[in-house]
């Protein structure tokens, strides 16, 4: 029940590749109002095109922070460490294509489309 009500405040489809790992509420201290960060890891499932006995994990990228709508009048970040993974043999690095970030910014699709169209 909790995994359901989550996955109706976070983009759609990212519990299915990350899980969360920790929430946290701090007070932004310039301006006093309270922050909510989630923090998320990618499940280590390497993509379907590739045969996994081809490819080794290779851990995380730094976290990459974006943001999302707020929730209960607070700003909301994702806190994204997303996996990937080396060919053992032509040393070649693969990862996960998502389209819930959008391109060239550091907000949700979701949260763009919505800014776009409010002018």
């Amino acid at each position: 029940m909790e995994k359901d009500l989550l996955q109706m405040l976070l983009p759609a489809g990212l519990l299915d590749y990350f899980s969360i790992t920790k929430i946290e509420e701090i007070e932004n201290k310039e301006s006093k109002e309270k922050v909510l960060y989630i923090y998320l890891e990618e499940i280590n499932q390497i993509p379907s095109a590739y045969d996994s006995t081809q490819y080794e994990s290779k851990g995380f990228y730094a976290e990459k922070t974006i943001q999302d709508f707020p929730i209960r009048g607070k700003a909301v970040y994702l806190r994204i460490k997303r996996s990937h993974w080396r060919h053992k043999q032509n040393k070649s690095e693969i990862q996960n294509d998502y389209t819930f970030i959008s391109e060239g910014s550091k907000i949700t699709k979701e949260l763009s489309d919505f800014l776009k169209s409010t002018d």
